[in-house]
């Protein structure tokens, strides 16, 4: 890694406030903060596109904005900007985050009107790089509308069991202790058909399936408590859709962090169905990291 935070900006609320959280992350690394910029305009647009000297002059006062705004809030920070042309903004931006630590995003998130999701851009990228992505949502676009502040919440980690689970606990683990808040690691199970059919054959199964599953969280978690014992961990196994008990969790957090299978063919989804979930209907900021 080169100790290096990696932001793409598009010119939205969303990109700005994917640059002010990486602007904070960098500064608690005590990492470089790279501005980025993908000049990517459709090829066959609705509408007339801008001659290509007014949108790198476009690029460029977005990029020098961005950097104006995020050096005043951080004086000692080491800010970059890099324009990048002749890509599709989603190649780009993985190719730009290719050894950076985090690469972060704005994120819309799915609101109340139709159509309204995370954008084609943030979807398109995080299949293409291994770095761990984080979607940032601008302020007032939470789907709560609470309004609440996650000053100090949880860093909330959902985990499948039968995954493999070490580079999630990793990221998770250190992101808690870092900004040294709880740590809430959450598994969502239901059981098995038959039960739903024939529960009263033997009415202790369920209960004792929860239990072995506690019981392998516990034991997943045990080398990762030992390695950060200042940190506060909440282990939780609850009946429901993984995804749904990831948001009940994440309600006060600070972080989501939900992983991605890396896969190396060209045909099918890349992204599973319970991380496109939290990805948009989580109101904190999501890291997708990639794992085997």
């Amino acid at each position: 890694m080169s100790n290096r935070i990696t932001a793409g900006l598009d010119g939205s609320k969303a990109g700005l406030a994917a640059a002010d959280w990486a602007a904070r992350e960098a500064e608690l690394r005590g990492a470089v903060l790279e501005l980025v910029h993908a000049d990517d305009w459709p090829q066959n647009a609705p509408f007339a596109a801008p001659l290509p000297v007014s949108r790198h002059r476009w690029a460029d006062d977005l990029l020098a904005q961005a950097w104006d705004r995020v050096s005043a809030g951080h004086p000692g920070l080491d800010v970059r900007i890099r324009r990048i042309d002749g890509l599709a903004a989603a190649t780009a931006l993985a190719s730009a985050a290719e050894d950076a630590d985090l690469l972060v995003l704005g994120s819309r998130g799915l609101g109340p009107v139709a159509g309204f999701f995370v954008g084609s851009t943030g979807s398109d990228t995080i299949p293409l790089t291994e770095t761990p992505v984080v979607l940032v949502r601008a302020a007032g676009a939470r789907t709560s509308g609470s309004g609440r502040s996650r000053q100090g919440g949880p860093v909330v980690l959902g985990v499948d069991l039968h995954s493999d689970c070490e580079r999630l606990l990793g990221f998770a683990c250190e992101e808690a202790d870092r900004h040294a808040c709880p740590l809430v690691v959450v598994h969502g199970w239901s059981p098995p058909p038959i039960l739903s059919y024939a529960p009263a054959l033997d009415p202790g199964v369920q209960a004792e399936m929860g239990h072995g599953l506690e019981t392998t969280l516990r034991e997943l978690l045990a080398p990762w408590r030992q390695k950060y014992p200042q940190l506060t961990v909440d282990a939780r196994t609850a009946i429901g859709q993984p995804a749904i008990q990831i948001l009940d969790a994440a309600s006060d957090a600070a972080l989501v962090v939900v992983g991605r299978r890396i896969r190396h063919s060209g045909v099918g989804t890349h992204i599973g169905a319970i991380t496109h979930a939290v990805m948009h209907h989580a109101d904190a900021p999501v890291a997708v990291v990639a794992h085997a």
